[in-house]
């Protein structure tokens, strides 16, 4: 670009914004950081607000990038790269049904077989890595799968009272409590229930569990926009959903359709992002090489048309299924291809929590003076 970029320059376009709650312009109203930095024509910094969660932040966010495009040029890099500070910390969620879970993590496909559980267990595993306290709830009550996924088909939870409340104990492993409809039906038969009946069951598991007290609920749903979907995310105050597709078009309309579920006026949850499993192969023996099985970058445009996050794409490697058919996810060790993105996802799933905690306000239009 043609203009010599300095902080000065990004001042004089952003004088141009107003916050709503005072009509004072950003800058005299000293909200903005002390700290823009320039790299090349990329540019940063970030505003800060007297209280989380205002209700002017985003509108705000817009109306400043848009100002920096305006008076100083098209060409500067300058989208998603304002951050929102506030003076005051936010003050932790109670959930009403969970009132120990700080956040309520969703994981859904669209279809089966993209390996919605393969990265519901790996994600709450990486999350536990990174530090945080971690439930699994493995809400697929047809298809259990987290007893095999964790090695722990053999567990039978117990129950105990705490509080004067009786209630079940999670199996725990890799440092991760979970419950599963698995631990307590024969696995060889089939689970033939009707949509209320399971709804019951899960409803059960959720809130006659002793879980204590978590960072992160992980809850692998069902595949599909059914009952048993419905009726979860409208009962326990979803944080936000975790959608994963692999990139064929196939599976990229059954995804499609369940983030218009998540977004639509009945549900009304928040997308976190979308996860692209099975983005391409690589061969063990050659882990620079990428073969793009099921087609190339699918998720990444679904995501981009829907203005979701892309939070990952997911390498399909031998090594996934061998440790999941083994009880002994990949998330499990860090250092290997595998495990390296799905602790890349729970980095990512971390920080988008923390922007929609911070950040979940009303739309609201910002004046850009001219």
């Amino acid at each position: 670009m043609n203009v010599t970029l300095y902080p000065q320059l990004i001042l004089d376009a952003l004088v141009h914004v107003r916050y709503p709650g005072t009509g004072k312009d950003i800058v005299s109203a000293g909200m903005v950081q002390d700290n823009i930095r320039i790299e090349g024509n990329k540019v940063s910094f970030s505003l800060i607000f007297d209280k989380p969660n205002d209700p002017f932040a985003k509108s705000v966010v817009k109306a400043a990038e848009q100002a920096v495009l305006t008076y100083v040029g098209e060409d500067v890099d300058i989208k998603g790269n304002i951050s929102v500070e506030s003076k005051e910390a936010p003050k932790p969620k109670v959930n009403a049904v969970l009132p120990g879970v700080k956040n309520i993590i969703a994981v859904f496909s669209g279809k089966g077989g993209v390996g919605k559980s393969t990265v519901s267990s790996n994600l709450a595993i990486a999350l536990a890595k990174l530090g945080y306290k971690v439930g699994l709830l493995d809400a697929d009550i047809h298809g259990p799968s987290m007893p095999k996924m964790f090695g722990v088909e053999d567990a039978r939870p117990m129950t105990d009272v705490i509080d004067g409340k009786q209630g079940l104990i999670p199996v725990e492993k890799y440092g991760v409590k979970i419950l599963s409809i698995g631990f307590f039906v024969d696995p060889e038969n089939a689970l033939v229930w009707r949509g209320s009946m399971a709804s019951n069951a899960l409803k059960q598991l959720i809130t006659d569990a002793h879980w204590g007290e978590l960072d992160f609920f992980v809850m692998d749903l069902p595949p599909g926009t059914g009952d048993i979907q419905l009726t979860l995310v409208q009962t326990l105050g979803i944080t936000g959903a975790v959608v994963v597709t692999t990139p064929q078009d196939v599976a990229l309309a059954d995804a499609r359709k369940g983030i218009n579920m998540f977004i639509g006026d009945k549900v009304n949850v928040p997308v976190l992002g979308l996860v692209e499993n099975m983005a391409w192969f690589t061969p063990a023996e050659l882990p620079e090489n990428k073969y793009y099985i099921f087609g190339k970058e699918g998720g990444k445009r679904l995501a981009e048309e829907l203005n979701v996050s892309l939070l990952a794409q997911i390498p399909l490697v031998q090594s996934i299924r061998e440790h999941g058919d083994a009880g002994r996810p990949v998330a499990v060790d860090d250092d290997t291809i595998s495990g390296i993105a799905f602790r890349a996802l729970a980095e990512k799933v971390v920080e988008r929590v923390d922007y929609r905690n911070t950040n979940a306000a009303p739309t609201q239009k910002v004046e850009i003076v001219k």
